[in-house]
């Protein structure tokens, strides 16, 4: 096996057909999933293929960008460990790259639904269970300068027998840094988008990953989405009619925030009345969740 080195300095292992594809398992922000076996151990792993462009030479940047943090993140029990990167050929004979990561056998997203099909609900210790390792993974990304900026059920991987909880997928993830750099608002799946990025804003931080956490949490207790927006537009209406319209006096700076327009003006609703039956600690920690934005409601 041959150690090559990329003009990144990440060591890339070239291990032609080292491992077995069994099945397509989902698709990342930046390429193909899936469930694998490695000849050498029979170990079951997860391969993640990156998309290389047509005119593409070497490993582009967002892999390189997301192998290194990875590399760094790997060490928290919370976050998928990256086990090895590999070099490898498609049909066209084509340089691909295999990120190895540990196999988790779910994701936050089936194990919501599987409770949907079922009328059951999530009992509460899991519930503080799954909080808790979310809520410590994203501590330890944020303590490390690292947004996610894409946190959702589907990338929080879970292991059903022990009940882990893993970050995945942190395709989307950059370093923040004191000031804050101005980033593109087309992140995000849309009902976890914070109303600041749903404006247009381009400079924010470690708030974008709390909102989505908060939604997350909503989401364990009523086993449906909080604000399931088909479009922006919509995504914001739903959270403006639960939170209110904001304003310049709870918002400084809203209305000149890019995409600002004049909203409906609603009052802020209880958040009981769009997660019932959660307690009133449970409602504290979602409160504080939908309010860390921008300091804005």
């Amino acid at each position: 096996m041959e150690m090559e080195k990329t003009g990144a300095g990440v060591a890339v292992l070239s291990a032609k057909e080292a491992f077995e594809k069994l099945e397509k398992v989902g698709e990342g922000t930046y390429g193909k999933v899936y469930r694998a076996r490695e000849k050498a151990t029979g170990k079951i792993v997860a391969l993640k293929k990156t998309r290389l462009h047509e005119d593409q030479e070497g490993v582009p940047p967002t892999t390189l960008r997301e192998v290194s943090i990875l590399r760094m993140l790997s060490r928290d029990p919370h976050v998928v460990r990256l086990m090895d990167v590999k070099q490898g050929q498609n049909k066209e004979g084509k340089t691909v790259l295999y990120l190895v990561f540990e196999y988790m056998d779910t994701d936050l997203k089936k194990f919501i639904r599987s409770f949907r099909q079922t009328g059951q609900s999530i009992p509460p210790q899991t519930i503080k269970s799954l909080m808790y390792q979310l809520c410590k993974g994203i501590a330890f990304c944020h303590g490390h300068g690292i947004l996610h900026r894409d946190l959702k059920p589907h990338n929080l991987l879970m292991d059903r027998k022990t009940m882990m909880l893993k970050i995945a997928d942190l395709g989307l993830a950059r370093a923040f840094t004191v000031p804050i750099k101005k980033y593109t608002h087309e992140i995000l799946t849309l009902w976890y988008r914070a109303p600041e990025v749903l404006l247009g804003a381009t400079h924010y931080s470690m708030a974008v990953d709390i909102w989505s956490v908060g939604c997350i949490f909503a989401e364990l207790v009523t086993k449906q989405a909080l604000f399931a927006g088909d479009s922006e537009l919509q995504q914001l209406l739903h959270i403006f009619r639960l939170l209110g319209t904001p304003n310049e006096e709870v918002w400084p700076g809203v209305s000149k925030l890019k995409d600002w327009h004049e909203y409906p003006q609603w009052n802020p609703k209880s958040l009981s009345t769009a997660v019932p039956g959660l307690d009133e600690l449970g409602l504290d920690l979602l409160s504080v969740s939908c309010c860390s934005l921008t300091n804005s409601f």
